[in-house]
């Protein structure tokens, strides 16, 4: 029987927050690199100088055994180096300000000179135990989140003080503009200036991982299981891509505005794939 216009209408309105849509958004892969780098968990696109990072754990997701890396790979998925810097434990995160590349390194902040291609500096962060993902404002101020006690740190300065705690699992961090995101075990949050968080989206897998704005107030999300997702301004999303029967982990995406192109790293299949946002 064909619906009423009043069945449609009520339908609509009691579709369930955050929920999933008809598609609209599809991701194309375009390449894979080698399997040559060690265990990434994080890529980062330099849009300045037209290349990747990527952070090899190499060791355990947590361990400070000193054999994490930093590799460079170039945009047409050419290893250029699997570990161009060397001497981390677990990097994870990272951000670019100011020539710098700044990485998310179990317990500091490591930050790299990218024209040396070294350690110039660690910043500390007292009680960390799980530093996950980073975020600069346009102001140079890190926003860095800890898994392990579930908190959300701000270093302005080299000062570093707590935002948000008392989370669930919060992994990655997002600054567009002067507002800060993050996701938490399943939905992705809008911290406001008041310090509350309000909810854009839950549903998602729990191992909630990297963040990145694609334009509109739209984001896509990817989950550390193998999974991403499309996530609207409204709160709606889209799946658009699942790789959890094959095991391969989309960890910490990054994202290149221009192109359209997400960069997504494997972790235990030791590659970065590249997809196109259609």
């Amino acid at each position: 029987m064909k619906p009423s216009f009043l069945s449609v209408l009520v339908f609509s309105f009691i579709l369930p927050y955050g929920s999933v849509q008809s598609q609209e958004h599809k991701l194309i892969k375009i390449w894979e690199t080698d399997t040559l780098l060690k265990v990434p968990e994080s890529v980062r696109y330099d849009a300045r100088k037209k290349i990747l990072y990527t952070a090899n754990i190499d060791g355990q997701p947590w361990g400070k055994d000193g054999i994490g890396s930093i590799g460079k790979v170039a945009l047409d998925g050419k290893i250029i180096a699997s570990e161009w810097v060397t001497g981390l434990n677990a990097p994870k995160g990272m951000g670019i300000y100011g020539g710098k590349l700044y990485v998310a390194d179990v317990d500091v902040v490591v930050v790299i000179d990218i024209a040396k291609g070294e350690v110039i500096q660690r910043i500390a962060i007292d009680g960390a135990k799980g530093l996950n993902d980073i975020s600069i404002s346009p102001k140079g101020v890190i926003y860095v989140s800890d898994s392990q006690t579930k908190k959300i740190h701000r270093i302005e300065k080299g000062k570093a003080s707590v935002v948000i705690e008392n989370l669930k699992g919060p992994n990655g961090v997002l600054v567009v503009g002067s507002d800060l995101y993050l996701t938490d075990a399943g939905g992705l949050y809008k911290h406001e200036k008041t310090g509350s968080l309000t909810l854009i989206t839950d549903g998602m897998e729990g191992g909630t991982d990297g963040i990145e704005a694609v334009g509109n107030g739209d984001f896509i999300v990817s989950c550390w299981a193998g999974s991403i997702w499309y996530v609207y301004a409204d709160g709606r999303k889209e799946h658009l891509l699942d790789t959890r029967e094959q095991k391969i982990n989309t960890a910490d995406i990054g994202y290149d505005p221009v192109n359209r192109v997400v960069y997504v790293p494997t972790f235990w299949k030791n590659s970065v794939a590249a997809y196109r946002l259609q």
